[in-house]
């Protein structure tokens, strides 16, 4: 059997139920078989290229195991590796022969060989490659990004057909055929500034990566490149915050068949137990049998079965470790930091189309924090049957905007043009635009019941407030006072009984939020622990205190009920 059979025996077998394989996983398997069945059209741009995929096997074959019970012996390609190859390599343009692939991202249970199959990659495209070629491996920290570099430098020290053609120095390896280089690289390093011109770009495990830094410096310096490959390699993360899950989100989309996403120079591959449109789990993580949907090499095997049973032991004795194991085994993505407020899957739910919110009566929430900081309105406007829609909008001096995209990573500049955050004047607040932001709303007919405001340097716009006429009304910031106000904001997104409108200020704010909590498990926002800001969510608590016991202010007709669609 070629090794092109194997493939499309595997893919075969996929489809048929014979390995069991998550959707996603499947339509990776149905977008391969679709591409090479196009690329044999005669108007096809593309060809496939059957004899790197054999070369890319031989190349392997030439690494050795260096630990375990197949140390000494030469790595044999599974099927699974061979698939991932085919699409990543083989795909080839006819107009220049270059690779169609440019793009790859692929998510594995943790002990799936990610880190082995890449060290292959990058030593065959340099080894092989005509041009200079640059690889760059980028992990967060220092440890990241040396695993990487050092199976491949474990892999070429055990090849004799390698042996005199490289050699390390000042932590890079040096190709000598080609001068291509492979380089370590880490934002802890601070090092991001020499991976020029790369025409390989290697983020490992990107859940761990708090922004896109060496992700952007990596991809924009490939432009010049012929065929460059930009490699994501992660298991999943539970911080949906962060970029690596806005790159799962898009590469689910770009798989799934149903979605109109098409990138045809981008592979992704999701390896991953099941779940619903809710986001609830499908597949029971005591059966075994779904194990191999996140775990394509580990659980084809009785080593890996017996590790992952031992793992699941542990976190099914001792809950606090079943968050890792969800994640780094089932592959699962979770919101569920420590003390994490708000599962943002399920608030992701919670969204609505219409905006028509005038017609019903609203509770305005401030929170001014300080003035060289996010000062938010949050708004929460009463619908019938105790149902709610909840906007807010924010406010930052314009000397700051650029510090804090700095610090906190956020495109707060995109934010404001997209309307859901205003910069100021200056180096700090100006109120008087909080002001006459109330006040516009006023003017443009909404029913503003009350205005319910933190105390902390709120006392002069306050005064301000209640001149204009405004019910003002203090929040005292307790765990007994905002408990409820804090469950139910929660709990009412959960049934979709509180909505929004998909805001991404608010979503990062929501996502940042930590609570604390007493001896009688009354909550509320843990402004302290809070890594990141929060102000746009405790302005809405702060409103959605009131509004959730206040009383229906209007009768709304038929009219308005039907224009509220969910």
């Amino acid at each position: 059997m070629t090794f092109l059979e194997r493939v499309f025996d595997y893919s075969e077998k996929i489809l048929n139920g014979e390995i069991r394989a998550g959707k996603k996983h499947i339509w990776a398997v149905k977008r391969f078989i679709r591409d090479y069945e196009e690329c044999q059209l005669d108007d096809s741009l593309f060809y496939f290229d059957e004899e790197t995929l054999d070369d890319f096997y031989w190349f392997a074959h030439e690494f050795k195991h260096v630990e375990g019970v197949l140390a000494g012996q030469p790595i044999e390609l599974v099927d699974f590796q061979l698939f991932l190859a085919a699409n990543i390599l083989c795909f080839k343009k006819k107009k220049n022969d270059a690779r169609k692939i440019r793009k790859v991202y692929i998510q594995l249970g943790r002990k799936n060989a990610k880190s082995q199959f890449l060290a292959i990659i990058s030593g065959f495209i340099t080894f092989f490659g005509d041009e200079k070629q640059r690889v760059f491996i980028a992990g967060w920290t220092r440890d990241q990004s040396s695993e990487v570099y050092e199976a491949v430098l474990s892999g070429i020290k055990t090849s004799e057909l390698l042996e005199g053609k490289w050699n390390q120095a000042y932590g890079k390896i040096n190709i000598y055929k080609n001068e291509s280089v492979i380089i370590p690289l880490s934002k802890e390093a601070r090092k991001t500034g020499d991976g020029k011109n790369p025409s390989v770009g290697i983020v490992d495990e990107y859940h761990a990566h708090e922004t896109s830094e060496i992700y952007d410096v990596l991809a924009s310096g490939m432009v010049a490149r012929k065929e460059p490959l930009m490699f994501v390699i992660t298991t999943a993360g539970f911080n949906l915050s962060l970029p690596c899950f806005k790159e799962y989100e898009y590469v689910s989309k770009l798989l799934d068949p149903d979605m109109p996403q098409e990138n045809d120079e981008y592979f992704a591959i999701v390896c991953e137990l099941d779940k619903d449109e809710e986001g609830n789990l499908l597949d029971d993580i005591k059966d075994e049998s779904n194990w191999i949907k996140a775990n394509p090499i580990v659980a084809t095997y009785e080593e890996g079965l017996t590790s992952i049973r031992s793992e699941l032991k542990v976190a099914l004795e001792q809950p606090e470790k079943m968050r890792s194991f969800m994640t780094k085994n089932m592959n699962v993505w979770l919101d569920s930091k420590p003390n994490g407020y708000m599962n943002m899957a399920k608030w992701k739910t919670a969204i609505i189309k219409s905006k028509d919110v005038l017609p019903y009566p609203v509770f305005l929430g401030l929170d001014l924090s300080s003035t060289t900081d996010l000062t938010s309105i949050g708004k929460v406007f009463q619908l019938p049957e105790r149902k709610f829609i909840v906007q807010q909008h924010s406010f930052m001096p314009e000397d700051k905007l650029s510090e804090r995209i700095n610090t906190d990573n956020v495109r707060f500049d995109l934010w404001r043009d997209q309307g859901y955050l205003t910069t100021t004047p200056g180096s700090v607040v100006d109120y008087s635009y909080v002001e006459h932001h109330i006040l516009d709303m006023r003017d443009q007919g909404y029913n503003i019941i009350e205005i319910d405001f933190d105390k902390w340097n709120a006392t002069h716009l306050v005064q301000i407030l209640e001149n204009h006429g405004f019910t003002m009304v203090e929040i005292p910031q307790f765990l007994r006072h905002l408990s409820a106000a804090t469950k139910e904001l929660r709990s009412g997104a959960y049934r979709k009984e509180v909505n929004h409108f998909g805001d991404p200020l608010l979503h990062w704010a929501l996502s940042n939020a930590v609570t604390k909590q007493d001896a009688q498990e009354n909550i509320m926002l843990d402004k302290d622990k809070s890594i990141e800001r929060i102000d746009p969510a405790a302005a809405i608590i702060n409103a959605f205190s009131r509004a959730m016991a206040g009383e229906q202010t209007q009768d709304l007709s038929a009219h308005f009920l039907n224009n509220w669609r969910m």
